[in-house]
């Protein structure tokens, strides 16, 4: 889902497709203690949206001054687990 082919698509429609997966794992994920394997995915999509909006450009990407990736994923809709 954020491999080199979808290097043009724009980042909402990435983000939105991502979230629709990670409501189906947080369902799957949700009976038993699930802490760890949420966090693993968690940080698992957030470091590969982060590479992913890095490759898109030659210049790479930054998120505006004083808002880290973690932050600025949050703002552009990513759900977390």
């Amino acid at each position: 889902m954020t491999g080199p082919d979808q290097s043009h698509t724009p980042l909402l429609e990435v983000i939105a497709g991502i979230n629709r997966h990670l409501k189906g794992w947080g369902k799957y994920f949700n009976l038993g203690y699930p802490r760890k394997a949420r966090r693993r995915i968690n940080a698992f999509v957030r470091e590969r949206l982060t590479y992913h909006l890095q490759r898109r450009s030659q210049r790479g990407y930054r998120p505006p001054e004083t808002v880290s990736f973690y932050e600025h994923l949050n703002r552009m809709g990513l759900i977390t687990l």
